[in-house]
């Protein structure tokens, strides 16, 4: 404030950088209100002050200062986004300086991406209804014929069609006709990984591991991760916490849970929570607890209610972590659906 009373004048009450008359007694409201013009330019030329000597940074290597030329591209730091380097060398020169402020902002870059709320879970839309899929594994089928994963609904509203017209039984999104026995079927799923098709092999490899064969389902469960598969992911974490086929091993397992988490898989957000709650992370699994709320997973919401109990998490968020868990819940229903529900309830 020092700096402002500098421009003003007592004798005259006037302002010399706006050059309004003041009131008799010049009041600091009457000094910032007649110098709001002026206070305004000097935090702008502060702030530009910053992002000039920010963009400045960002166009000089870390490490030698050298510029960014024609001849000479600059890289970011494999870690982080906050310096650049002309050079391998000079990032390994500078790595010293640089390293602990380097795994700090890639801990932040990747919270960012951890924590970020997916739209919804792993598993999509049905192809048929677009309508999303449960996370329920129990309502929707995958279909050897095409890959593609089918609710409960269209599934059982087709089947009661072709019942009714004296039809055989064809897929309702390829149609192509349906395996009569496991055999088939299994031939069909060995096909379709011959083509690199990630839900195949992911199948697959659950089928191995039922059978005992971990070497072989971790070959094709790592196949089907590489191709993107999520649930192939949160395979690779259960297997690396129950060493099948694999040593144990807590970092891989908690590495392939964030690449499931990542892509919506609500279960491998709940186990997360639960790493976070053993290490003492309350905070860290509150929000993990919230996420997989927010996709409807019925575990993650009783567990925001003892969080809820000891305080743990605010009336405000477990409120909105309910209401988003109903929609969610919601958005997965329709008479199709309901009806397959009913039907199998009779059987």
């Amino acid at each position: 404030m020092s700096e402002i009373f500098s421009f003003w004048r007592v004798s005259s009450f006037i302002c010399e950088k706006c050059r309004r008359r003041s009131p008799l007694v010049p009041t600091l409201r009457s000094i910032l209100r007649h110098c709001q013009r002026w206070l305004a330019a000097l935090v702008n030329n502060i702030m530009a002050s910053k992002d000039e000597a920010e963009a400045a940074a960002e166009l000089c290597c870390a490490s030698c200062g050298i510029t960014q030329v024609d001849n000479i591209k600059l890289m970011e730091c494999d870690g982080c986004d906050l310096v650049r380097y002309c050079s391998d060398k000079c990032q390994q020169d500078h790595l010293p300086h640089h390293g602990v402020m380097c795994k700090e902002r890639a801990a932040e870059l990747r919270d960012e991406i951890l924590f970020r709320q997916p739209e919804s879970s792993h598993l999509g839309d049905c192809p048929i209804c677009f309508l999303p899929l449960s996370i329920d594994p129990f309502e929707s089928t995958l279909k050897s014929c095409c890959g593609k994963s089918i609710c409960n609904g269209c599934d059982y509203a087709d089947q009661k069609r072709q019942s009714a017209e004296r039809l055989d039984r064809t897929c309702p999104f390829c149609r192509k006709r349906l395996p009569k026995t496991q055999e088939e079927s299994n031939a069909n799923y060995m096909k379709r990984a011959e083509g690199n098709d990630q839900a195949a092999m992911r199948h697959i490899g659950y089928l191995r591991c039922n059978e005992g064969d971990y070497d072989t389902a971790l070959e094709y469960l790592t196949k089907a991760a590489e191709l993107g598969d999520v649930d192939a992911h949160y395979q690779l974490a259960i297997s690396y916490q129950k060493g099948e086929g694999v040593d144990k091993d807590e970092k891989k397992e908690v590495y392939f849970l964030e690449k499931a988490a990542i892509a919506g898989h609500p279960d491998a957000r709940y186990n997360l929570a639960c790493y976070e709650v053993r290490n003492e992370r309350f905070d860290r699994a509150v929000k993990h607890w919230i996420i997989a709320a927010n996709l409807g997973h019925d575990d993650s919401i009783q567990a925001l209610k003892g969080c809820y109990a000891n305080g743990l998490v605010s009336k405000e968020d477990f409120a909105a972590a309910l209401r988003a868990h109903q929609a969610a819940v919601d958005a997965t229903k329709s008479p199709q659906r309901e009806a397959a529900k009913d039907h199998v309830n009779t059987i």
